[in-house]
């Protein structure tokens, strides 16, 4: 069974003394509370994708991701929930024969099966995922398996993604949805869902990861055979690189918790509202915007 979620997820205005100094207004999405194991921009990303392998009779999902991987877990969980097995091929041999971390742990847990590959091999398969070489090897060592990219971002996933555009019924021209990008699906997704005028901006969560504006160039031209103008990727608050957690983001993310009670994520949240914070009142987002922040995702426990 498909896990159900809480949507449409909720709106929450921001009340912060900076944000009024810059003349912006600020809101979050809380996408993060959509579903407890499958959260934010995976359940959305997730559920298109299961439909159509529960449709097609797959009963294998195979996708792949790092060692602290958002999308491997919610894979691991989803595929749980529906009665599916499932497949994780991790980035780094080393992983092999280190004890298991918190979030691997997690996808075991599951009953997700992991297997480590060397970090070349990886983007070698990733890198020709789509050929039929590639398929038919995953095959004979997993068997048929509905196969989902790192992070989860293909056609399905993006157009899952647009629904958080759908969900904010008031969006115009003064209306920036922002949210953190990794793989580019969900910018993707939320760019094609807006109404004229309305713009995105994503905030890239990884170092010199200028690529991103042709995957999410290349999602459009896929699922939508058309070009979207009204989105763009700062690629200025990657926090020296993906999983990088420097002194001043830390800070601010604990100062953010202290002052709004929100606990946040750090990879990929924190990064978002610092760089909204950061360009509030600036040519990106002026005076007069509207900014709604896509929160994706919660933070990790606790207790690890």
């Amino acid at each position: 069974m498909i896990p159900a979620a809480l949507l449409p997820s909720p709106v929450m205005p921001l009340s912060d003394p900076r944000l009024d100094r810059a003349g912006v207004e600020v809101r979050l999405k809380r996408d993060d509370v959509i579903h407890p194991l499958v959260p934010g921009n995976k359940w959305r990303k997730l559920i298109p994708n299961l439909r159509v392998a529960l449709a097609e009779g797959h009963s294998r999902l195979l996708t792949f991701g790092g060692a602290y991987s958002n999308h491997v877990r919610a894979v691991a969980a989803a595929a749980a929930a529906c009665g599916l097995s499932s497949v994780g091929v991790i980035r780094g041999d080393e992983l092999a024969r280190a004890p298991r971390n918190w979030s691997l742990r997690q996808a075991e847990d599951h009953g997700m099966a992991l297997t480590f590959v060397d970090r070349a091999s990886y983007r070698r398969i990733l890198g020709s995922l789509d050929d039929q070489v590639t398929r038919r090897r995953l095959a004979a060592e997993w068997g048929r398996c509905y196969v989902l990219p790192e992070g989860g971002s293909n056609v399905l996933a993006a157009r899952g993604a647009a629904e958080v555009a759908a969900e904010l019924h008031d969006l115009g021209p003064r209306d920036v949805v922002c949210c953190a990008v990794g793989t580019g699906g969900t910018l993707a997704g939320i760019a094609a869902g807006l109404p004229p005028g309305a713009r995105a901006l994503g905030i890239a969560v990884l170092r010199g990861a200028t690529y991103l504006d042709g995957e999410v160039a290349r999602l459009h031209s896929r699922g939508w055979a058309r070009r979207f103008e009204n989105w763009h990727i700062d690629h200025a608050h990657h926090g020296g690189g993906y999983g990088r957690v420097p002194a001043d983001l830390e800070a601010f993310a604990a100062d953010f918790e202290d002052r709004h009670g929100l606990r946040t994520e750090r990879r990929y949240v924190a990064k978002l509202l610092h760089a909204v914070y950061d360009l509030a009142g600036t040519e990106t987002l002026p005076a007069g915007t509207r900014i709604t922040a896509v929160i994706t995702g919660p933070p990790e426990p606790e207790s690890l």
